[in-house]
């Protein structure tokens, strides 16, 4: 059986130099964590945002230890990773530089221009307000409009990525994929992995229609990311994605992310303080759990084990950020990232519905193997605060009992049509009898 994914991601600018990752690794390994994404190292422009990137082959001075090279210190960061079955993801940002990066400079013909013949950057309309227009004044706008650059632009990036393949790395999580045409992408991933046969590519489509991630389909990605994170456990909206798009790619599941507020910020309409470690707790665990479980794949960023409350900051972060843990669910993640690696329905992208519980607030998830009788239940109490009942009816006929694999329960068997009670956020696990 392939497993999916299970991606921790190690933000630069609060971890440290890269020396200082890899105190991270034993730790993410024992969670179960066998992917570690890095947001860009790349040397920034004059914004700092890491996703301003100024040149490609230089190390961020945040980030170096003053010492070794860019390549030394990753190799030794990737190797050290390998040495714990951990595989290294790099963020590939080929949609837009810095407006001072060294390939605008080198290259203007690649890139987009305004009237008055000044680089453009890359903006977005708010699609309820057309007048609300969003602009990366800091950023410079590619031009994938023209198929005459596309040659040229597929060669450097595909060299770029080359470059650090042979520094160890292994996955490309492509930032915002629906903006590179896919025959672009289509000549990078087989560049890449002419390189190293068993690279992986990660398409970042959160936010755009879905005809923009149709249209990924012959591109050849992996894996897609899934909008799981900003599921109320009651619109339908989630599985209407996710059964469109696993036919494209089986997908990946987050509770939060780089991009998000920390969760512990956002449980205040719960009846949930940030400061209050008991329900904060109930809720990353039972998002956790439901992250894993929804699709094949699952990540996190670092400091979710630990209940960290401030937002991951791709300019102002720093090491000093770091947060006193309030809660800790490292060993939580680890028996359920153990638990999902011997799921064989939670290892690739079958058919998912939703069953009825006869509570409002139980969400109850059928999901099924692509071939063969493989099943996983999941039955999730999103009440914070108060237990509820659930009677779980409309299971597929061939569905009549299921052996529990929720972390620390016991395995019991439980009889389809029994009633089961679950505690406040209290989320449990079935399959195959």
């Amino acid at each position: 059986m392939t497993c999916g994914p299970r991606i921790y991601n190690l933000f630069p600018l609060l971890c440290g130099s890269i020396r200082q990752w890899e105190d991270h690794l034993p730790r993410i390994a024992a969670m179960g964590f066998d992917w570690v994404y890095l947001n860009p190292f790349h040397y920034p422009g004059f914004s700092g945002s890491l996703y301003a990137v100024k040149d490609y082959y230089r190390i961020n001075d945040l980030l170096w230890d003053g010492e070794n090279s860019l390549e030394d210190l990753l190799g030794s960061f990737c190797s050290k990773a390998r040495e714990l079955g951990i595989s290294v993801i790099m963020d590939l940002v080929i949609n837009h530089t810095a407006k001072d990066s060294l390939l605008a400079a080198e290259h203007p013909e690649w890139f987009l221009h305004e009237a008055d013949g000044s680089l453009r950057s890359p903006r977005a309309i708010d699609p309820a307000d057309a007048r609300q227009v969003t602009v990366w004044g800091d950023l410079a706008e590619i031009n994938y409009h023209d198929p005459a650059q596309h040659a040229g632009l597929a060669a450097y990036f595909g060299d770029m990525m080359a470059h650090f393949v042979a520094c160890g790395i292994r996955g490309f999580r492509c930032d915002a994929a629906y903006l590179v045409p896919p025959e672009v992408w289509s000549r990078l991933i087989a560049r890449a992995r002419a390189e190293r046969d068993d690279a992986v590519f990660f398409a970042e489509t959160l936010g755009c229609r879905l005809e923009q991630v149709s249209a990924l389909r012959s591109a050849g990605f992996d894996y897609l990311f899934n909008s799981a994170r900003w599921w109320d456990f009651k619109s339908p909206w989630l599985l209407e994605q996710y059964n469109a798009f696993r036919t494209i790619a089986p997908s990946i599941a987050f509770p939060e992310s780089h991009d998000t507020e920390r969760l512990a910020t956002e449980l205040a309409p719960a009846g949930c303080h940030r400061d209050d470690a008991v329900l904060v707790e109930r809720a990353y665990r039972l998002r956790y759990l439901f992250s894993a479980i929804f699709s094949t794949g699952v990540m996190i960023p670092v400091g979710f084990e630990y209940g960290f409350r401030g937002r991951l900051d791709v300019v102002r972060t720093r090491p000093q950020h770091w947060e006193q843990a309030l809660i800790d669910i490292s060993a939580f993640i680890a028996a359920v990232n153990c638990m999902r690696a011997s799921i064989p329905a939670v290892n690739e992208e079958g058919a998912q519905r939703q069953i009825q519980s006869g509570d409002p607030a139980v969400v109850c998830l059928l999901r099924r193997s692509l071939a063969g009788p493989s099943w996983v239940l999941s039955v999730i109490n999103t009440d914070l605060h108060q237990p509820h009942q659930a009677h779980l009816a409309g299971l597929d006929a061939d569905i009549l009992s299921a052996r529990e694999v929720t972390p620390g329960s016991p395995g019991q068997t439980l009889s389809i049509g029994d009633a089961l009670l679950l505690a406040p956020a209290e989320a449990r696990v079935f399959v195959n009898a």
